[in-house]
C-alpha cells in the first residue's frame, strides 16, 4: 500500500530581529506538527527590496523562496505588527512570491497566521492587514481557530520557549 504523502508547509517569520518571539513560534510548530505533516521554515531576512527592475534577472535567493512557496501544500505566517500593519520583511517576501505578473506563487494556498507581540492585542492588526493583503494574492486564509500572543514579552523565558501549556494547545489546534 502506497504511503500517504504528507503535507508539506512553509513557515515564514516576518521578524528580522534575532531574538524573535514570532521566529521562535513558527520553530515551536514544528514540535507540534501532526504525523503526516512536515515544516520547513524559510528566512526571508536576506531578501533583497523587492524591484519591478529585477524580475527579469531575478535573484537566485527570489528564485529559491519562489520555488519553495510553489512546493509548499501550506502556508504558516508568522508576524509581528508594526504601525498597524506587517512588518516590511514579510511584506518583502510577499511582493517577491507574487511578481511578475503571470508567477504568482501564493495563488491557491491555505495559509494560518500566528503572531506574538508585547503589546495587549498581540499583533491582531496586523493579521488583519495580512488577511486583507491575502485576498489579491488569492490565497485562503484559515480563520479559527486565532493564534495572538499579546505580552510576548511575559510568556516566553529567556531562551525564546513557551512557558505556558494553553499556548500550546491553542498552537497545536491551528496546525
Amino acid at each position: 500500500m502506497p504511503q500517504p504523502s504528507k503535507l508539506a508547509i512553509l513557515g515564514i517569520s516576518g521578524s528580522g530581529r534575532k531574538r524573535s518571539y514570532n521566529t521562535a513560534l513558527v520553530e515551536a510548530a514544528k514540535q507540534l506538527l501532526p504525523r503526516d505533516a512536515t515544516l520547513e521554515v524559510v528566512d526571508v531576512t536576506g531578501l533583497p527590496l523587492y524591484n519591478q527592475d529585477l524580475e527579469h534577472d531575478m535573484p537566485e535567493v527570489v528564485k529559491e523562496l519562489k520555488k519553495k512557496i510553489q512546493g509548499a501544500d501550506a502556508i504558516l505566517f508568522a508576524t509581528p505588527e508594526h504601525n498597524y500593519s506587517v512588518t516590511a520583511v514579510l511584506k518583502n517576501a510577499i511582493e517577491w512570491g507574487n511578481r511578475p505578473p503571470g508567477d504568482a506563487s501564493w495563488s491557491g494556498k491555505p495559509a494560518a497566521i500566528i503572531s506574538a507581540s508585547t503589546s495587549l492585542r498581540g499583533g491582531v492588526r496586523a493579521q488583519l492587514h495580512l488577511r486583507q493583503i491575502m485576498i489579491d494574492l488569492n490565497m485562503y486564509p484559515i480563520n479559527r481557530p486565532l493564534l495572538m500572543v499579546a505580552n510576548a514579552k511575559d510568556k516566553f523565558d529567556t531562551l525564546l520557549t513557551k512557558r505556558l501549556a494553553r499556548l500550546y494547545e491553542m498552537f497545536s489546534q491551528v496546525l
